[in-house]
């Protein structure tokens, strides 16, 4: 190794090293916290002196829409699950901006691989209010043909990879396909969605490290929502915040409040535009909070209190804050906020054929190996000899 040292500096791999006589160690926490940008304060208003990505008015409408339509199918969708029609349920509550407003600033080229908290992406996209009730129902139109549980949505068609359960294992898929799309020279980026508790992750930490030496478009986008799946930030770090991770690997990073549509909408288009054009990958913190719980196996009020929940769902709406900017703005009024709601529930139609039996043994190997063709018979002898233990609408 050649390195060429002046009385201050030494030339080494991957940057200068300043040498100092001062033995000083790097504190723990910063003097400054890190800067969460916002444009609306909770009153819907612009702050003074604001700098964001100008939204037309037909996608402000359109995003203020798609919130409360995913704001509309949640109410639905975990009333279905308390009345035993579902298995399971996950809902958006409180973090609809961070899904409706990023989905806003991409384009359909870019891939996308969420966690299981951004329908809202794969909703701006075109997919239907009755495909969403396909996946969750599995039925015979669902895509996944009733194979995974409620909630796991995916599509082809709209780029959006199909949800996985497990905690954190998108991100460093994300930043495989942002290599390749770079190397494909396309102009497009990948997504990552995930949680704070995600950050808890090896999967985390290693797909930053990746981004920034492969030096891949991707974007990731944390939602911290304070709880994870029950485990308050404070228990899982010490770092203020997520954003400064990024600095650590070598990745652009910004704190957006994430309630705030127009601050999300603008960074994460700002975001896309650097991700592409320098070959460079952004992290995106959002700062919001789950108002709902984790899911519908969740009982959020053991771990935390009541009256913290509903201050958040009162005061910090995100739907409700972006309601009134576009109201001021002369773009929406109470005529249109009855029609739209009105429209929501018609969308969705809940009664349909099962997938067949049949679809639990195909779509893994090219030509079903032996030992699958006897479980398949041995299964369609038992549906045969007991009827009536088994659901009848799903055909034999």
């Amino acid at each position: 190794m050649k390195a060429f040292i002046s009385c201050k500096v030494l030339d080494f791999p991957g940057g200068k090293v300043v040498f100092s006589p001062e033995m000083r160690f790097l504190s723990e926490s910063p003097s400054v916290y890190s800067q969460c940008y916002r444009v609306l304060d909770d009153n819907g208003q612009l702050i003074s002196h604001s700098n964001f990505v100008p939204v037309s008015e037909e996608v402000a409408v359109k995003m203020y829409s798609n919130m409360v339509t995913l704001q509309t199918l949640d109410t639905i969708f975990y009333e279905a699950q308390r009345q035993g029609r579902i298995s399971f349920y996950v809902t958006c509550i409180g973090e609809e901006a961070i899904n409706i407003a990023s989905a806003a600033a991409l384009t359909s080229d870019d891939i996308v691989f969420p966690q299981y908290r951004e329908p809202g992406v794969l909703l701006w996209r075109g997919f239907t209010l009755q495909e969403f009730a396909n996946q969750c129902f599995g039925n015979k139109a669902d895509y996944g043909k009733g194979r995974q549980m409620p909630i796991h949505y995916g599509s082809n068609k709209l780029n959006y990879f199909t949800v996985a359960s497990t905690i954190a294992t998108q991100i460093p898929h994300a930043v495989g396909a942002a290599y390749s799309l770079k190397m494909d020279k396309k102009d497009a980026c990948a997504v990552t969605y995930f949680g704070d508790g995600g950050t808890s992750e090896g999967d985390f930490h290693a797909a930053m490290n990746f981004a920034a030496v492969t030096e891949s478009p991707v974007i990731f986008i944390c939602r911290n929502n304070g709880w994870a799946i029950s485990t308050p930030t404070s228990d899982q770090f010490r770092s203020d915040g997520i954003a400064v991770r990024g600095q650590a690997y070598g990745v652009r990073s910004i704190r957006v409040d994430g309630n705030d549509a127009l601050a999300m909408y603008s960074a994460v288009h700002s975001a896309r535009h650097m991700a592409i054009n320098e070959h460079r990958p952004i992290l995106i913190e959002a700062v919001t909070y789950r108002v709902g719980h984790h899911s519908t196996s969740d009982d959020s009020t053991k771990y935390r209190p009541a009256n913290e929940i509903e201050w958040w769902r009162m005061a910090r709406d995100p739907v409700t804050r972006f309601r009134k900017w576009i109201e001021i703005n002369g773009w929406w009024g109470s005529e249109a906020e009855s029609q739209l709601r009105s429209s929501i529930r018609s969308q969705i139609a809940e009664r349909a054929e099962k997938p067949p039996v049949n679809d639990l043994f195909t779509d893994v190997y090219d030509n079903i190996p032996s030992n699958l063709r006897e479980q398949e018979k041995l299964l369609k002898e038992t549906l045969n000899r007991h009827p009536k233990d088994y659901p009848a609408d799903v055909p034999i």
